[in-house]
């Protein structure tokens, strides 16, 4: 599933070549086709995303979209493009994990583009780009929705939610969900807030916590492995066992962590990566991580045996050495 740097990397990718036009909306396979005749004609005026929930404003109606697993959008025509996006056949794997080649990565983000062109890609779980032959490409495979520019085209594929909502139902979204801050829901000030007083005063390990969604939106398995680790925090301990301080600072490396998953593309967590080592990040996983998919190796830090674990039927990586 993808984690909260995707969602709002593919926001971007709205924000950037769909914001402003009118938009032809279709359901191909026909399981969604009261829901785009609904939206079919208007213009999209926002496009927004809280931890793995992607929300499209189409005056004043919106479309809700989480991907889950299997979830994934196929752009095409003049969309816009980074480093990751430009890889030749560039597949980032189930989480963006394949890698890329990091030509500027840091400096060419969705929300600095240059001028788009003619492309195809895919985002969501992996991503990757082909040249585009004409335009617009013709349906291919179970389209639940078609959204349709003169120059712009995204089709959604696999999603656990699609549907249309009313501005009060998003905002009812928006308050069910922890904070997220890349989010424009609420300021950064109240976003740390909310994640401190909601994690600190349960009873439930901290591994658990930053994975309930309605804790903080937007952590995956990648991401609370390394936030964890960072943190030299065992996820073993509880939220009321964690001072405050100890919450706000993983609040504000995750607000780093996002950020870098958002301009990059690729989930970078090991700090200090620059010339070649952070081609390597860029372009291996294993370069990238401290702890994440290295069990039963030595912890680069302190050497000890890296640990897998299951917490809530999901895997989780640390390194008893260091999480205290």
């Amino acid at each position: 599933m993808p984690e909260g740097h995707s969602v709002h990397r593919i926001a971007r990718q709205f924000a950037a070549n769909f914001v402003g036009d009118a938009c032809a909306l279709s359901s191909p396979q026909g399981r969604f086709a009261e829901g785009a005749a609904s939206l079919d004609g208007r213009t999209m005026t926002a496009s927004r995303a809280i931890g793995k929930h992607l929300l499209l404003d189409f005056d004043g109606r919106w479309l809700h979209v989480h991907l889950g697993i299997y979830g994934a959008w196929d752009f095409a025509g003049a969309i816009a493009e980074d480093a990751t996006l430009r890889s030749a056949g560039g597949r980032a794997g189930q989480t963006g994990m394949r890698g890329t080649v990091a030509d500027g990565a840091f400096e060419h983000s969705l929300a600095s583009i240059g001028a788009p062109r003619l492309a195809r890609l895919r985002m969501g779980e992996a991503e990757s780009a082909l040249e585009a032959t004409d335009f617009p490409p013709p349906p291919v495979g179970q389209v639940r929705v078609r959204i349709l520019t003169p120059t712009a085209v995204a089709d959604l594929r696999g999603p656990t939610v699609c549907e249309v909502l009313e501005a009060d139902e998003v905002e009812a979204v928006a308050e069910r969900l922890g904070p997220d801050p890349e989010a424009l829901f609420e300021s950064k000030a109240a976003a740390e807030r909310r994640f401190a007083l909601r994690a600190g005063r349960s009873r439930q390990p901290i591994g658990q916590l930053l994975m309930d969604q309605t804790v903080v939106a937007g952590i995956g398995n990648v991401y609370r492995a390394e936030l964890l680790f960072r943190a030299r925090i065992s996820p073993h301990r509880t939220g009321r066992s964690l001072s405050q301080d100890e919450l706000r600072g993983l609040w504000r490396d995750w607000v780093r962590l996002l950020r870098i998953g958002v301009e990059t593309g690729q989930m970078l967590t090991i700090d200090g990566l620059r010339g070649a080592r952070l081609e390597r990040a860029m372009a291996s996983r294993a370069d990238r991580h401290w702890v994440y998919k290295r069990e039963g190796l030595p912890c680069l830090r302190c050497g000890t045996t890296v640990a897998l674990e299951v917490m809530q039927q999901r895997k989780l990586y640390w390194c008893p050495g260091c999480q205290l």
